[in-house]
């Protein structure tokens, strides 16, 4: 029998990339998550977050939670099962319905293990689940929990979709999951052609709206709302980690599907609820959202600015209608020493390396907050412009 403990002394990347001095993980924040943070002691522009609606730092969000923790104290110390669910979970379930123009929804304590619960749930023994090779991790491990039989498709290829949807005995059930907004690219689903695919056949859609809840569609209810199919899509994931500020995840769907979820799903019976400062403010982040329509207008405006500052300065991105906003960098020791130097400089960007991308395919992930002023999208331009000037990645 060799040593179970013999694989981590034989992980050596991280130490190679920390020896190289360009090891990009675990940056200590000393300040709120907004569009200029505290990072080791310096300021840094952040094009790093999800805070899409840059509602972290809004004074009545913050409020909300404070007096949650007055109310209801620091936890639930319990499932939602038995004695975690509170009338402020309640609550959020029913207006974010409402606001999602669904019949019902179940809250998770986080977004990964809202992909988790949901497809190990629906998906059984015998059922197919059809996933674009871009999905986020929590959608394969969530297949990968259900022990239904994992189809992928190449991304957004609508003609490699049907072909393996071909590969579904008509005796079996079938799942077809995309995200909506998709993480690392920016890119969105071709979810018209996904729901055509999916009446032929006799499948259901699932749609991973992480990185499309307050983004797109009207008054930003995602990607479903982005091309007017609410009625077509059978479930919506989200998080409230992104654009509603807190930390949880949801699914949205008819009552009975929500029902059984409810009743099925081991990684929702057997985890502790949503803490009641987490419910608030997303409760409180999804009125304000509501409130405010325009939101995610600015956030598109903005990012449009951004992405005519990079192009307008020779900078290759990759093209997207979202406020993800990836620089191409093509291969990992380049990336990782660029968002060194930028981080030096005073811009904070994400490191998009595989298996999150091909081998020569390499990003600096970029992403905008409606929050974001022109004059910032301005001097991280030109910081992001001269940094790759040096590497010559700039026309």
């Amino acid at each position: 029998m060799i040593d179970l403990f013999k694989k981590c002394g034989e992980f050596t990347l991280a130490n190679e990339y920390r020896d190289m001095g360009i090891y990009p993980y675990f940056h200590a924040l000393e300040s709120r998550q907004d569009t200029e943070v505290i990072m080791e002691g310096k300021r840094r522009i952040m094009l790093g977050s999800n805070n899409y609606l840059g509602l972290t730092i809004n004074d009545g969000i913050i409020e909300a939670g404070l007096e949650a923790l007055k109310q209801y104290g620091t936890g639930c110390s319990g499932s939602r099962f038995l004695n975690g669910t509170l009338k402020l979970h309640l609550q959020l379930e029913e207006e974010l319905a409402k606001f999602l123009r669904k019949e019902a929804v179940v809250t998770f304590s986080t977004g990964f293990q809202s992909n988790l619960g949901i497809i190990s749930a629906i998906v059984g023994r015998h059922d197919y689940v059809i996933c674009d090779k871009e999905n986020h991790a929590s959608i394969y491990d969530g297949c990968k929990l259900s022990y239904g039989k994992m189809l992928r498709f190449d991304h957004n290829d609508m003609n490699d979709l049907e072909k393996q949807l071909q590969k579904v005995p008509e005796t079996a059930g079938c799942l077809i999951v995309t995200d909506g907004v998709f993480s690392m690219g920016g890119d969105i689903a071709n979810l018209p052609e996904i729901v055509r695919l999916a009446e032929k056949y006799g499948a259901r859609v699932m749609v991973d709206d992480a990185h499309g809840m307050g983004v797109i569609g009207e008054g930003g209810r995602g990607t479903a709302s982005y091309y007017g199919l609410e009625d077509k899509v059978d479930i919506y994931m989200g998080t409230f980690s992104k654009s509603l500020a807190s930390l949880g995840g949801y699914m949205a769907s008819s009552a009975l599907i929500c029902d059984y979820v409810k009743h099925n799903s081991r990684p929702f019976i057997f985890s502790a609820s949503m803490p009641p400062a987490n419910a608030a403010v997303a409760l409180a982040s999804l009125r304000h959202l509501e409130a405010h329509p325009e939101l995610p207008q600015n956030l598109i405006r903005i990012s449009n600015y951004f992405r005519k500052c990079l192009t307008d300065r020779g900078i290759k991105i990759r093209q997207s209608e979202t406020p993800i906003i990836p620089i191409y960098t093509y291969d990992p020791i380049p990336t990782l020493t660029i968002a060194k130097e930028l981080y030096e400089e005073g811009v904070y960007v994400n490191s998009s390396l595989p298996p999150a991308t091909a081998p020569n395919e390499c990003l600096l992930r970029t992403s905008l907050m409606a929050s974001h002023t022109e004059a910032l999208c301005d001097e991280a331009a030109d910081t992001i412009q001269k940094v790759l000037a040096r590497h010559g990645l700039v026309k």
